[in-house]
């Protein structure tokens, strides 16, 4: 006769009263054992088949009986660019109508990033960065200071005719997220291929590494300066050719 086990009259946890939730614990399923087990000679399996077979006994998705599949039947076409960016457009007629309602603000110090457009409700997803793009410049009337990804041509200038100011900032993954929920504890991306080097180094795209740009921002890091004088050594190496 087994003792019933004895509770603690307190809520405490304890070794002695600890035990198994009611219904977890069931008995596990022996097969094979003879057929007075109820689970004997077939297993539960049935009588041969594809389900009877050792292994998984189950094929893969693309499987259609042994026929060619679908899949091989269409040909392959083009290629995924691993390189390919994608960027949220703004317009400048759109940015004008979300200051007039007050939900976007600007100054040289603090200027309109990508975290202010998502807030904002102004764009939706920033996807790889923010790309302010120049239709409805005719609209435009505040003077604006924004740091996008990109920025088209007629964009600057509609920008900088009121006295405004744009600034190409280069954003990898982690850099974009970090400036979406304004986490400052690490360092800003720097460019690493050429042909972004090239894009944020030149001052037509108001790269932020130009050194027209590093002396014209109100704000600048000494990493920045840094970045721009190493990234903008390439202009003036010379290379030995042959004769």
């Amino acid at each position: 006769m087994s003792l019933p086990r004895l509770r603690s009259a307190t809520s405490k946890v304890h070794l002695m009263n600890l035990s198994p939730a009611p219904g977890s614990q069931h008995t596990q399923k022996r097969v094979g054992r003879g057929r007075r087990s109820g689970h004997g000679k077939t297993s539960g399996r049935g009588h041969k088949g594809q389900k009877a077979r050792s292994g998984n006994g189950k094929p893969k998705l693309q499987f259609e009986g042994g026929q060619t599949t679908i899949v091989k039947l269409f040909p392959k076409k083009g290629f995924t660019n691993q390189n390919e960016k994608v960027y949220a457009p703004v317009n400048l007629d759109r940015i004008q109508h979300w200051i007039d309602t007050g939900r976007l603000t600007s100054s040289p110090t603090q200027p309109i990033t990508a975290r202010e457009l998502l807030l904002s409700g102004c764009v939706h997803n920033v996807h790889d960065g923010i790309k302010l793009l120049g239709d409805g410049a005719e609209r435009l009337k505040t003077p604006i200071h924004i740091t996008p990804s990109r920025a088209s041509k007629t964009a600057i200038q509609a920008v900088e005719k009121l006295g405004g100011s744009v600034f190409c900032r280069y954003y990898n993954p982690l850099a974009l997220r970090d400036c979406v929920k304004a986490r400052t504890d690490r360092f800003d991306a720097a460019p690493t291929r050429r042909t972004d080097i090239e894009w944020y180094t030149d001052w037509k795209n108001r790269g932020y590494l130009s050194e027209k740009a590093i002396t014209k921002m109100p704000m600048v890091t000494a990493r920045w300066k840094a970045l721009s004088k190493q990234l903008q050594a390439f202009r003036g190496e010379e290379f030995d050719t042959r004769k």
